[in-house]
């Protein structure tokens, strides 16, 4: 601590704590990751701070986000998608457009963890959306709409 920083914030918790993150491949874990990428977009919003990758990776990580980290979780994200994610490319809100952000911490969960992306679990990733923002269009519901529409055939041929 510099100048006398206690290091305590308002409510007596340690204020690294909030920088501190371990990530895990848990359901739990994506919670919270979904809820602070939302949190992180409006905290960058009022500092009049550009959404990007580069930006909340900086935040979430400070020293740790360089431009290798950075590149690495870019590529990743960007396999399993047509259109490239880059550090400095503004994302949309998480809430409207899930998608870009379902791979960009699926991408997170694997260079953070060690893990491969095939080794994230993407149901509990989904589910996580779910919880974190009830109100929003599940992040597959073209696949639950092909499967009522799969189970709607069946009952009709009974």
């Amino acid at each position: 601590m510099r100048g006398g920083q206690s290091g305590q914030g308002q409510n007596g918790q340690n204020e690294n704590e909030e920088t501190m993150m371990n990530i895990e491949n848990t359901q739990e874990c994506f919670v919270q990751l979904w809820l602070r990428l939302e949190r992180t977009r409006l905290i960058l919003k009022t500092a009049y701070k550009r959404f990007t990758v580069r930006n909340v990776l900086k935040l979430w990580f400070d020293g740790e986000a360089t431009d290798d980290f950075i590149w690495e979780v870019c590529q990743l994200a960007s396999l399993n998608d047509d259109d490239p994610i880059y550090g400095n490319d503004v994302l949309p809100p998480p809430r409207l457009y899930p998608r870009k952000h379902r791979e960009l911490l699926r991408a997170l969960v694997a260079v953070r963890s060690g893990i491969g992306t095939r080794k994230v679990h993407l149901s509990d990733l989904d589910c996580a959306y779910s919880v974190a923002f009830p109100t929003s269009t599940p992040l597959n519901v073209n696949k639950k709409k092909r499967s009522l529409v799969a189970a709607g055939n069946d009952d009709a041929s009974l």
